[in-house]
Parts: C-alpha cells; structure tokens; sequence
C-alpha cells in the first residue's frame, strides 16, 4: 500500500542535487514525477514555480540570472534527453540554441549592459524553422545562418559580434547602441570588419542613429591607427615622411591622398581601414584604381592594416623600412605634386 504523502516525496538525487535546479517537464516525468504532482507543487504558494511553458524551477522565490538563461535555453532548444539511469553526454544540451543580444553581452563581460537579473527579456538565437513563440522572459530571435557558439559559463552564447548586432536591432537609444559598438572593438571583443559586417547582415546600416555610432566608431578607429603609424615611424628609426598628404599629377588629376609619403623614395603608405559596408565592391574598386594608379607611376604602395599595427608593429616597421631601401634600385617614379590633405 503506498504512503499517503508519497506524492511529495524528494525528488530523485540527480534532479535534487542540480547546481541549477531548473528542469522540463520531460526530464521530470523521465524521474518518474507525474503531471499531478507538477501541479501540486506549482499553486500558489507551492515549493516549484513555472518560469516557462514546460520548464518549472524548483524552488519559491525569484529565480536567479544563471537560472533565467537556463530555462530559456531549455526552451528554446528542447534538449534532448539520455537514456534513463544515464548521465547527459551530448556536447550541445539545448539544442542549437544559444543566448544572444544584451544578456550574451553580458555574459561577454561587457559593462554597457544591465546585469543579466535587470534584463527584463534575454534573447535567444535559434534555427529559423523553429516553430516555438517567445514567451515570457524568452525572446526568440530566428536566424537562417547560426554562428558557432562559445561556451561561457558552460552555456552557448552567440560571438560578441552577433550578440551586439541583435541587442542593436532591439534598441532605439543611440547612446546604447554608440556605447556597445565602441566597447566591443576597444574591450577587444569583436574585430570592427567583424561588427560591422554583422550590422550589415542584419540590415541595421539603414538607421540613422546605427549608421551614426558606425561612422564615430570608424573615426576613432582611423585616429588610434595613426597613432600607431607615427610610433612606428618614431620607434622604428624611420625617416620622418610627409604626413597626410595629396598627390597630384603636374596640372592633372588628384591621384588620391595617403597616409604618409617619402617623396625622395617614392614610398607611400596607405592604412588600410576599410569595412564591409553596403558600398563595399565601389569602394574596393575605388580603392583598387588609386593604388594601380600610383604603381604605374613608380610609386610603391604599403599597406598597413589597424590589427597589424597593432599586432606586429616591429614586423610592419621592417616591411616600410625594406620598401625605402629598394627605392635605389627601382627606375625613377614620374612627379607628382604633394599638397597637404
């Protein structure tokens, strides 16, 4: 005969010992906890609370930030579960769904973001077939190409790069959206060519106020090159250049403006600062003429890219310092007319 109070019984030891005691209904009915259970603990007052449709937590009280991504990963991505009496194996327990937007952000350690207990919604990236809704404190953002999630905290999250491009088509706050932008490329958490081709993807270079923050964030990505480029010169023992200039043709056409120029070897450096935009291939062609241009002329053309400069200063000082050296053994470039740019 069974006790009359075995329906509250504790609940199996892997259910009972979980870090996060978050779970579906399914891995309840798996350890054997009937629907009217669920219930039973689930009225008001009840020990278990349903955060989400078929995800219950299991206890009273707010849930914690770790344990909101829990539930919304679980879903969002119905794991799939193991064999009874054995340990989950599987490398991805939610599925292909993985956290993105704000709270990803903060998951990345961005300080822009509220915490993740603030976030009134977290995102989540899922497959575009997924037929689920969003719900609750889960936001479903449905994607025909995923990224490779990182796993942080044990969870996946979206890269920043994507995780910004999400949290940016949700906010209308231009000061967010500049604040978010600047610190993903300054806290080295995104590649600018990286971001901005994911703003452009999700067809955010359209907004005003995006196209705004990408631009700021572009200027000041082209200033801290430069500032580079002159410790280069400085640190290198180079050859003071002429800085910022034009080049023109005797009463001819602009050839177009560099970054620096040593007009005794005919050397120009260029800083290669350009981004996937929507005018990409123009510029590329643009871009493409001034330096075929130049060479035919006998000027030699380095480019430098911000990342190498970055990166490997002292590699780059050699590759200007090996283009001054080879000017003795090139022909003669033609004049060009040097003006400040």
């Amino acid at each position: 005969m069974s006790h009359p109070d075995a329906s509250l019984s504790p609940l199996p030891l892997p259910l009972a010992s979980a870090s996060h005691r978050v779970v579906s209904g399914a891995q309840l009915r798996m350890h054997g906890v009937p629907p009217s259970r669920v219930a039973e603990q689930c009225r008001p007052g009840g020990a278990w609370q349903m955060l989400l449709p078929g995800v219950y937590l299991l206890h009273p009280g707010l849930p914690t930030g770790a344990e909101r991504l829990h539930a919304v990963l679980m879903y969002a991505g119905r794991p799939v579960l193991p064999a009874q009496g054995h340990e989950r194996q599987d490398s991805a327990p939610y599925g292909d769904a993985m956290v993105t937007g704000l709270a990803a952000l903060a998951l990345h350690g961005f300080s822009a973001v509220p915490s993740l207990t603030a976030l009134g919604v977290i995102d989540v990236l899922v497959p575009g077939t997924r037929r689920l809704r969003s719900t609750g404190c889960a936001r479903l953002l449905r994607g025909r190409s995923l990224p490779q999630a990182q796993e942080i905290t044990g969870l996946p999250v979206a890269p920043a790069a994507r995780a910004v491009a999400d949290a940016v088509a949700q906010l209308d706050d231009a000061q967010l959206v500049g604040r978010l932008l600047t610190e993903a490329v300054r806290g080295g958490y995104s590649e600018p060519a990286a971001l901005v081709r994911e703003l452009n993807n999700a067809r955010l270079l359209d907004r005003p106020h995006v196209v705004s923050a990408v631009d700021d964030l572009l200027a000041e990505r082209r200033a801290l090159a430069e500032g580079r480029l002159y410790r280069l010169v400085r640190d290198g023992g180079l050859p003071d250049p002429l800085w910022n200039v034009d080049l023109r043709l005797p009463g001819g056409p602009r050839l177009g403006g560099v970054d620096a120029y040593w007009p005794e070897q005919a050397v120009a450096v260029e800083l290669d600062t350009r981004t996937p935009r929507q005018d990409a291939e123009a510029e590329w062609a643009r871009y493409a003429r001034k330096r075929d241009h130049l060479e035919r002329l006998g000027i030699t053309v380095v480019h430098l890219t911000p990342r190498k400069l970055r990166e490997a200063p002292e590699q780059q000082a050699t590759v200007v310092r090996t283009a001054l050296m080879a000017a003795a053994d090139r022909e003669p470039a033609a004049y060009v007319v040097v003006l400040p740019r």
